[in-house]
């Protein structure tokens, strides 16, 4: 398939360079958003989730009602809403769209943030009930009868779904954990990682497709990497922004303004201590690279950016595209300008590259 572009919805202007604390959804700001992401030739957008943050689910449906072309990807965490009910929205939603839903599952990384909504199961257990979440889905979507579930996690009898999906909805497993790879490579249509130098990436995409062709797969997860950003026409704006856009962050997490407290402890998950101990390693890998955001922000989230000029960051997306990574998900620190940035001088050079289908 050809190379996309992902990006990151945002409800209202608070953004992590100039955060706006309790700021609601504004509308205005959303739709334009999301249609800025449509006219610019974006593939999909994330809609995220944190068990203090806006709802997905309306979040998502809002995009799609004032868009035309964009994918919704809907981060959804197994505890939150039972598989039938989940296989029910999520058709729903890909009905009310045309096709354009993809589902994006976080099974949980952190025990504290899982606790927050009345989750106690171990890492271990979490990833269980995943794949057994994964699974009623798919038979959801795709039994014409009813049928009795009796599993470890969830148990039902006769369950009868009359909402069709319009098609086959994406299924996105992300991790760095043996498990993640596991149950994405045998499970997953789309498998998330975060930016990590070229020689990494690529360890994890061959652990990926080994995990696929031992579930007895003949095709495999398609991979979505993510990075953010810092670009500018010349090399030397482009370090200037980065070196400006650091303070920032710094400084918004001394006054505990960050996504992440001052004095929050190491992170739990897996993805976020791999972005750590690489971070140790050098401020910059590979072409672009750049990690002083990562120990800025305790690595929470995708946090690594590639700075460089227009055509250096075009270039270090297309090194990722060539190891197999095809879903690229780029979102930046001032999030709509950012995003404008991307569609005029980054998706378009990209795309000019690549061969067209």
């Amino acid at each position: 398939m050809p190379a996309e572009f992902i990006s990151l919805t945002f409800p209202n202007a608070s953004t992590e360079l100039n955060p706006i604390p309790g700021a609601g959804v504004d509308p205005g700001y959303l739709v334009r958003y999301a249609k800025t992401l449509d006219d610019y030739g974006f593939n999909y957008t994330l809609v995220p989730y944190d068990s203090s943050s806006f709802d997905p689910w309306t979040i998502g449906a809002t995009i799609a009602a004032v868009t035309k072309n964009i994918k919704v990807i809907i981060a959804l965490r197994p505890n939150t809403l039972y598989p039938t009910v989940a296989a029910k929205a999520l058709a729903t939603l890909d009905q009310l769209s045309s096709g354009r839903v993809v589902v994006h599952f976080i099974a949980g990384g952190s025990d504290a943030e899982q606790a927050k909504e009345g989750d106690f199961l171990s890492k271990d257990e979490r990833y269980s009930r995943l794949e057994e979440y994964i699974k009623i889905l798919r038979r959801a979507w795709e039994s014409e009868e009813p049928f009795d579930w009796d599993g470890k996690h969830y148990k039902f009898k006769q369950f009868s779904n009359r909402v069709r999906p319009t098609g086959p909805i994406p299924v996105s497993v992300g991790g760095s954990s043996d498990e993640a790879y596991r149950i994405g490579g045998a499970l997953a249509d789309i498998f998330g990682l975060w930016g990590e130098p070229l020689k990494e990436t690529k360890e994890q995409i061959d652990r990926i497709y080994a995990a696929a062709e031992k579930a007895g797969r003949t095709d495999r997860p398609r991979i979505w990497v993510t990075f953010r950003p810092i670009i500018a026409e010349t090399e030397e704006l482009a370090w200037a922004k980065a070196h400006s856009t650091l303070e920032a962050l710094k400084n918004n997490r001394a006054q505990g303004l960050g996504k992440v407290a001052p004095n929050a402890p190491p992170p739990q998950n897996v993805g976020s201590q791999r972005l750590l101990d690489i971070a140790a390693k050098g401020e910059v890998q590979d072409r672009a690279l750049w990690y002083p955001t990562v120990t800025a922000t305790n690595a929470r989230g995708a946090s690594t950016a590639l700075v460089g000029s227009y055509g250096t960051v075009v270039e270090s997306i297309l090194d990722y595209i060539e190891l197999g990574a095809d879903l690229i998900s780029i979102r930046g620190y001032d999030n709509f300008n950012d995003a404008v940035d991307y569609g005029r001088y980054i998706l378009p050079a990209v795309r000019k590259r690549l061969p067209q289908p």
